[in-house]
């Protein structure tokens, strides 16, 4: 039985032109999260494609039933279309979404350039490292959605948390690590200086990973984790934006 899409879940394929974004959403997030992101750089004369990560955008339960290789795969068959499509594709991510497009910077050298926001690395919480024995007994916890300071702005997420594929998603952070300094790409981090999600020791690791790199991070003094969503998501848009075409310059007029 296929579980119905919910509506402002659905994939995102916006056309321009021969430079590609690549934006991957978060952990129980939908592709509405980058959606004002997407729009931007597809003004600016970007090829842009969102996809819908499995188990995400349909109900939480189904979250349980996939793991980090699954929404790997996705996020990979979304940058080879990109690459039929373009001459050079740049990956950015939400959260997770960062996660998945640092592991594909990693694993692919044709990734042009990276952009993240809040990017889930590590987590020094005591309760997570009892996480893959609780995802065994128990299906889910609170939500982690619409973590947002600006006022009347809501996530569509799940209401749930499911622990199996978030204990997919930590068994995945120490081999993202250590193969950080593989990527050969620039990358730009904007990390929120207030963070109810993803805490700064995700941050910490990332900088530490990319040392010597071409890596810039960037903080956010008025949003919380979904920035994308956030006061200062105007900021996030223009300057990725502007990242993109200082590494392709040839290419994006």
């Amino acid at each position: 039985m296929v579980t119905s899409v919910l509506a402002g879940a659905e994939p995102v394929d916006l056309p321009g032109g021969r430079v590609g974004a690549l934006l991957s959403h978060g952990y129980t997030g939908t592709t509405s999260s980058m959606l004002p992101w997407a729009e931007h750089l597809a003004a600016g004369g970007l090829t842009v494609r969102v996809p819908r990560l499995p188990g995400h955008g349909t109900q939480w339960k189904d979250l349980n039933t996939t793991g980090f290789a699954d929404w790997y795969g996705e996020v990979e068959r979304a940058f080879d279309d990109l690459l039929v499509r373009c001459d050079t594709v740049f990956v950015m991510g939400l959260s997770m979404g960062g996660t998945l497009a640092l592991r594909l910077a990693e694993l692919r050298p044709e990734v042009a350039g990276v952009v993240v926001v809040n990017a889930s690395l590590a987590s020094d919480r005591k309760d997570l490292k009892l996480l893959p024995a609780l995802s065994k007994v128990v299906p889910s916890l609170a939500a982690i959605g619409s973590d947002i300071k600006k006022p009347g702005v809501t996530e569509l997420a799940y209401p749930r948390t499911p622990l199996k594929g978030l204990a997919s998603l930590q068994k995945a952070w120490p081999v993202v690590r250590a193969d950080l300094g593989s990527i050969r790409c620039p990358v730009l981090a904007f990390r929120s200086r207030v963070d109810h999600v993803v805490e700064p020791v995700s941050g910490r690791r990332l900088a530490e990973g990319l040392a010597g790199a071409d890596f810039e991070e960037r903080i956010l003094e008025n949003s919380y984790h979904v920035a994308t969503l956030d006061n200062d998501a105007p900021r996030i848009f223009a300057e990725s934006l502007d990242f993109v075409r200082a590494h392709a310059p040839a290419s994006t007029g």
